[in-house]
């Protein structure tokens, strides 16, 4: 683990249009609050590329807005190998995304790595993915990277 305070995070999902997405709206959000987002580098990745130059999941798109968050003009990218040089903490959101990360760890990356919710709570927990539900899962999922967004900020 890194001592130094951290400037720069990605969130990693799946596909970027669901989870990390709204994680980026939300540690962003929660570190403006916080009046600690001055150079600070958020940005969010998908494991795979299915939906590179897409905008947001309409849900997530709507659960941010309804708490005041705007992620719709964020952009769908897969995760790359630079990512791993350029960010200094990159967190997926569940274990699959994890190995997924781990799996394309290239030799020379010096960023730490590791579960949302470990990282920034301790807590073993993953961040479903909302995908194939309602809009409910949705906003239990806002919830979730809301709480771990919180806990992750005290590194900032």
């Amino acid at each position: 683990m890194k001592t130094h305070p951290l400037r720069s995070v990605l969130f990693v999902c799946l596909g970027n249009i669901c989870r990390s997405p709204l994680a980026e709206g939300v540690f962003r959000s929660v570190l403006a609050a916080e009046g600690k987002d001055r150079g600070i580098h958020i940005d969010s990745a998908g494991t795979n590329g299915y939906h590179t130059g897409e905008a947001p999941d309409e849900r997530s798109i709507l659960a941010a807005r309804q708490h005041g968050i705007d992620i719709s003009d964020q952009r769908c990218r897969q995760l790359k190998a630079e990512d791993f040089v350029s960010f200094d903490l990159i967190l997926g959101m569940d274990r699959a995304n994890v190995a997924a990360i781990q799996d394309r760890r290239p030799a020379n990356a010096t960023a730490e790595t590791g579960l949302f919710s470990e990282i920034a709570l301790g807590e073993a927990s993953q961040i479903p993915d909302p995908y194939c539900g309602t809009q409910a899962d949705f906003e239990r999922v806002y919830r979730m990277v809301l709480k771990a967004s919180k806990g992750l900020s005290k590194r900032f």
